[in-house]
């Protein structure tokens, strides 16, 4: 096997291994009683953990050889494929600041609502944009540089974790009148089965299924 074959596989099985682990803390920081058990600060510290493997593992997919700005001439399923791991990736960024800003919050004991993790709107909008991309981009598979980089089951599943991050988003949103969250059954439960889904489209990616 060539040696930029082998490098490749390797990027693929770490960006595969971040998406997993990113998965895992998000999905036990969203369990209530394990915020119960460990505080409001290593809670948060652990969606902010979650959110950097996120961001590391989005960064590979990015950088993958062959992911460059679509140019002139590539093909409609090159394009939707680079810009759905491009705006995933900005998703990611904004994820860091959300689990940040809720961790400092958290460490300074300030009083305001708080869920381990307030879930970002714009982060789960480009989530959802990301995903609905690379559903366009493996309906091509075929015109794909790497037809390999987008199965429909781990596509689906993407999207799935996508929409239920985006009930989280909605659940957290801030009521004026009454200064809590619309719904934390929510945000709790819209994180915690996004992050499944989540890690399970990584998990198949690294079998190309």
């Amino acid at each position: 096997m060539a040696t930029s074959a082998v490098s490749r596989k390797k990027r693929l099985r770490r960006e595969a291994w971040g998406f997993m682990v990113g998965s895992t803390f998000f999905a036990v920081g969203a369990v209530p009683w394990y915020a119960a058990a460990v505080g409001p600060v290593w809670d948060s510290l652990t969606f902010f953990v979650g959110s950097i493997f996120f961001t590391l593992a989005g960064l590979i997919q990015l950088l993958l050889s062959g992911r460059r700005p679509p140019l002139r001439g590539a093909s409609r399923a090159d394009a939707y494929d680079w810009w759905a791991a491009a705006i995933q990736f900005a998703g990611t960024l904004l994820f860091n600041v959300s689990t940040f800003a809720v961790l400092l919050a958290a460490y300074r004991d300030i009083d305001e609502p708080t869920a381990g993790w307030t879930p970002d709107a714009w982060g789960s909008a480009a989530f959802l944009i990301s995903s609905a991309l690379a559903l366009f981009a493996a309906g091509r598979r075929h015109e794909l540089w790497d037809p390999d980089a987008r199965t429909w089951r781990g596509t689906w599943l993407n999207m799935v974790g996508s929409i239920a991050f985006g009930i989280s988003a909605i659940g957290a949103y801030v009521v004026p009148a009454t200064g809590s969250f619309i719904n934390v059954q929510w945000i709790n439960l819209g994180t915690f089965l996004g992050a499944v889904c989540f890690f399970v489209a990584a998990a198949l990616s690294r079998r190309g299924i």
